[in-house]
C-alpha cells in the first residue's frame, strides 16, 4: 500500500526488556515449549460452502479514534487500542459502553506508527496481563502490562514490562499485529520500514513473523534455537489468525501489484522484495491467494466458519476465503464494498459472529458522523 512519507521526532527511550538483536532477543538459552502444529496437506472432512453471507447484526459502539489493535477479554468485552492517542478502551459487549482503562507510556505516533496490536494473555485469569505492540521515540517493542480493574477508570493499567524491543520502526510499514496461538506463544507481525532489504536479513526483526514465549525468549521449535524469527521475506505483516487444525495464516501488504494471503511455516521465505504476488520462483513461498492493492490493502485477519475473512483498508471490503485444508475451496469473496469504509481489524466473536472495526480517522480515511465504529457481523 503506497504510504505517504511524513516528518517524525526521533529520540531515545527508556525500558527493559531484550536486546534488538534478532539472534539473541535477551534469552542465555532456547526456552522450552510445545513446537507448533505443522500445516497438514489433509483437506477439511467438511469445508464451507462456496458462497457465504455477511450480515451487520448491529452497530456495538461509534466514536473511537484511530481503533487499530482489539481482543476479546473472558465475559466478551473486547480491549481496543488508539493507535494516535496510545490509550486502551474498554468497550462493553452487550451497552457498547466506552470506558478508557488507561494510556501505555513511550508510545511515540507518526505516520503509520504508535499504539497497535493487542492480546490478552493466555491466563488472564491469573496474570491479569494485556499485551501491546507499539511504536516508540527509537523502535518498535512489545510490552506486557497489568491490568487492574478495580483502580479508578484511566488508571487501571501498570507499568509496561517489555518483553521485545528492537523491531525496526519507520513512518511505514511498522507491522503491529500479536496473537497468542494455540501453543499458548506470542506470535507477532512486522514490516520492513520500507528498507526492503530488512525482509530477507534474517539478523533483522524487520519484515518478520515473530514467535516468542510470553516473556519474549525463542521458543523450542522455532528454526534457530537463539531467536524469534519464524518466518521471513515478508513486507508488512498485520494479519495474523489460526484455522481449526492450527495452521498459520498471515495478510500482508503488497507495493503497487498484489497484497498476499500466507500460509505461514517455520523458517521459509515468503519472497519480498524479490517476489510480490506468486512469482513460482525456487526458494519462495508463494501466496495462497491474492489481490489487486486498490481491493484489499489488508489489515486484520481472522477464522470463523470454515473461512478467512479478512479486512481491507484501501479497498474498503472484507473478504472470504473459504478453506479446504491448505487451500482456498472457492475464489475469494468481496463484502460490505465502500458500505462503511477503510475496514482495519476483524475479531472472532464465537460461532458465526465478527467483530469489525473500522479505520476512517486513521488521517488516510473520510470520517463521516459516528466514526470510528465497531461493527457486529452475522457470517457463514
Amino acid at each position: 500500500m503506497a504510504a505517504v512519507a511524513l516528518l517524525f521526532a526521533a529520540g531515545c527511550s527508556s525500558g527493559g526488556g531484550t536486546s534488538p538483536s534478532a539472534g539473541t532477543p535477551g534469552a542465555s538459552k532456547e526456552a522450552a515449549s510445545p513446537s507448533p502444529t505443522a500445516p497438514s496437506p489433509a483437506p477439511s472432512p467438511a469445508g464451507p460452502p462456496a458462497k457465504g453471507s455477511v450480515k451487520v447484526v448491529s452497530t456495538l459502539t461509534e466514536d473511537l479514534k484511530s481503533p487499530w489493535g482489539a481482543a476479546v477479554l473472558p465475559g466478551g468485552d473486547l480491549l481496543v487500542t488508539s493507535r494516535d492517542e496510545g490509550t486502551i478502551t474498554r468497550v462493553d459487549a452487550e451497552s457498547g459502553k466506552k470506558t478508557e482503562i488507561g494510556s501505555v507510556p513511550g508510545v511515540a505516533p507518526a505516520g503509520e506508527g504508535g499504539l497497535l496490536g493487542l492480546a490478552i494473555s493466555p491466563s488472564f485469569a491469573s496474570d491479569r496481563q494485556v499485551y501491546v505492540y507499539f511504536t516508540t521515540a527509537s523502535d518498535n517493542r512489545i510490552a506486557r502490562l497489568l491490568y487492574d480493574e478495580q483502580k479508578p477508570a484511566g488508571q487501571q493499567l501498570g507499568a509496561p514490562d517489555t518483553v521485545l524491543r528492537g523491531i525496526p520502526k519507520g513512518i511505514i510499514h511498522n507491522g503491529g499485529r500479536i496473537a497468542f496461538g494455540p501453543d499458548k506463544m506470542l506470535y507477532a507481525g512486522t514490516g520492513e520500514t520500507g528498507e526492503t532489504g530488512l525482509a530477507q536479513d534474517k539478523e533483522s526483526l524487520g519484515g518478520k513473523i515473530l514467535r516468542m514465549t510470553p516473556d519474549g525468549r525463542p521458543v523450542h521449535g522455532n528454526p534457530e534455537a537463539d531467536s524469534v524469527v519464524y518466518s521471513y521475506g515478508h513486507r508488512n505483516v498485520q494479519g495474523l489468525a489460526w484455522d481449526s487444525e492450527k495452521r498459520l495464516w498471515a495478510a500482508e501488504f503488497g507495493q503497487n501489484t498484489w497484497d498476499e494471503l500466507n500460509l505461514i511455516e517455520p523458517g521459509k521465505n515468503y519472497g519480498w522484495p524479490e517476489v510480490e504476488g506468486k512469482g513460482g520462483r525456487s526458494g519462495f513461498v508463494d501466496p495462497v491467494a491474492q489481490w489487486k492493492t486498490t481491493d484489499a490493502s489488508p489489515s486484520g485477519i481472522a477464522y470463523a466458519r470454515g473461512s478467512i475473512w479478512m479486512a481491507g483498508l484501501l479497498g474498503e471490503r472484507l473478504w472470504r476465503i473459504p478453506l479446504s485444508g491448505t487451500a482456498p475451496s472457492a475464489d475469494p469473496q468481496p463484502f460490505l464494498e465502500e458500505e462503511h469504509g477503510r475496514l482495519r481489524t476483524v475479531v472472532p466473536a464465537g460461532g458465526d459472529k465478527l467483530w469489525l472495526l473500522t479505520s476512517e480517522t486513521d488521517t488516510r480515511g473520510t470520517p463521516e458522523s459516528g466514526d470510528d465504529k465497531i461493527l457486529q457481523l452475522e457470517v457463514r
